[in-house]
């Protein structure tokens, strides 16, 4: 029975590996590829050689994947390699499979919306992808190898493919192409970022007052919130005080902070955002009331 639990995050696990690594693919079948766009990554990179050879984007990609692969087996261990298999394998598995579905067909000719469905769609994928927990492999491999080696920061290296992966891209490509593709870049960066920031959201608020118990009581009741008491001492004064803390919903903290001042006009809240990742940590951005 205890097991339970592991086998659903297990098969949910699995379940976004395959439905993002299926999305990444459908959106460059759909909207990269027909507008001619440019990327970064091992897509660029096979999108790019694609172009000028006629060659199929997914064969290259497969090609490309299972190199860096098996380079990331030789030096990063057996364990990094499983977690990037599914991705090193599916991603181009699907890109096939939709562009025989495709046949040339295009939804849009327009470039500009098939730059904003890119963005979207690379970025939802890809968050989906790495909030499962595994790896998207291609060019996510060298950086690594790079920081095992020579101890180079990983997002500065990564950032530096990327830059070159583009740029040789853009030896070849129309200007209208390379500008727009750069924008799918950013759209698509700010995208994973959300994505990967996506959780349960609360504010978390503390409360300096001298009616520290009336407003506990006040919480509990008409809030019905739980409070945690903490004891604080003034740097200055030295004189002991209750802090007050409580997790709220956003929507919540305005009825707090109208509770708090009702009972004491001159209290003092600080209030913190909080967002949980996947149980992987907390962002927190202070605001002071």
């Amino acid at each position: 029975m205890n097991q339970n639990p592991h086998w659903k995050q297990l098969i949910w696990n699995w379940a976004s590996i395959i439905f993002g690594n299926a999305l990444y693919s459908l959106t460059v079948a759909l909207f990269l590829e027909p507008a001619d766009l440019i990327t970064g990554g091992a897509t660029g990179i096979a999108l790019a050689i694609g172009r000028l050879t006629g060659l199929s984007v997914s064969g290259l990609l497969l090609f490309i994947n299972l190199a860096m692969l098996v380079w990331g087996w030789v030096v990063l261990g057996r364990a990094f390699a499983l977690n990037t298999l599914a991705s090193s394998v599916l991603s181009p598995a699907f890109l096939a499979l939709f562009e025989g579905m495709a046949n040339g067909r295009v939804l849009t000719e327009d470039i500009f919306l098939c730059t904003v469905f890119a963005g979207l769609g690379i970025g939802v994928s890809l968050g989906i992808v790495i909030r499962s927990g595994a790896s998207t492999g291609g060019l996510d491999i060298p950086p690594l190898v790079l920081n095992k080696w020579f101890k180079l920061p990983v997002s500065a290296t990564m950032l530096a493919f990327d830059i070159m992966v583009l740029l040789m891209q853009a030896v070849f490509s129309p200007m209208p192409q390379v500008l727009y593709g750069i924008v799918m870049v950013l759209i698509h960066t700010v995208v994973m970022d959300k994505m990967l920031m996506m959780g349960a959201s609360r504010t978390e608020v503390k409360i300096i007052s001298s009616q520290s118990d009336a407003i506990c009581a006040a919480i509990l009741e008409q809030l019905d919130r739980g409070v945690t008491i903490l004891h604080g001492e003034g740097g200055y004064t030295h004189e002991s005080s209750a802090v007050l803390l409580s997790i709220v919903s956003n929507r919540e903290l305005p009825r707090l902070e109208k509770l708090a001042h009702s009972i004491d006009p001159t209290c003092f809240l600080i209030v913190s955002h909080v967002t949980e990742v996947s149980g992987r940590g907390f962002s927190m951005d202070k605001d002071y009331l």
